[in-house]
């Protein structure tokens, strides 16, 4: 008997699926005046995370008061967290509607579990610095200051799909 797993919805056709995410844009500007990004949503996050453990310290510190507001209302109430909160929960959506829900590592046959979860981490964490020191995330560059022809954005992404092809060669032996 085949489960559920076995028989995956096939993709949908990248060329619609960018036209769906250019209309998800252009709501965003539309309903709040701003474009799509991630890492705000993870700063305001950390900030009330802090003020809650150490409020005092939280609200000396500029850094977390730029995020903490006015404190007539809860830094989580930031619309960027509820942003953030929908990609999760339509990303298991569709993977559920598309019959692809499961929890597994991928990786190529060349590469252990702990390796792989190991270079990922650490991917992540030099793309969260860099989205700190850039003062925004690649989706912020990439799809918000894309949409508005920001030429900062476009040498961004450039230098990002051109230093992922040269360290892409590295670890193709990951892959095969």
């Amino acid at each position: 008997m085949d489960s559920v797993q076995d028989n995956p919805q096939p993709y949908w056709n990248p060329y619609w699926a960018g036209f769906g995410l250019g209309l998800v844009l252009l709501s965003a500007f539309v309903i709040m005046g701003r474009g799509l990004g991630a890492s705000g949503a993870f700063t305001t996050a950390t900030a009330a995370a802090v003020h809650a453990v150490a409020p005092a310290h939280a609200e000396s510190n500029s850094f977390y008061a730029e995020y903490l507001g006015d404190g007539t209302r809860s830094p989580l109430k930031d619309w960027l967290v509820f942003e953030v909160l929908g990609v999760f929960a339509g990303g298991f959506l569709s993977a559920a509607l598309g019959h692809r829900l499961r929890f597994f590592i991928e990786k190529g046959p060349q590469i252990a579990s702990g390796p792989r979860l190991a270079l990922a981490f650490t991917g992540g964490a030099m793309m969260a610095v860099g989205a700190k020191i850039a003062l925004g995330c690649t989706s912020g560059q990439a799809l918000t200051g894309g949409a508005l022809l920001n030429v900062g954005s476009w040498a961004f992404m450039l230098g990002v799909f051109g230093g992922a092809y040269a360290v892409a060669y590295f670890f193709r032996k990951q892959w095969r």
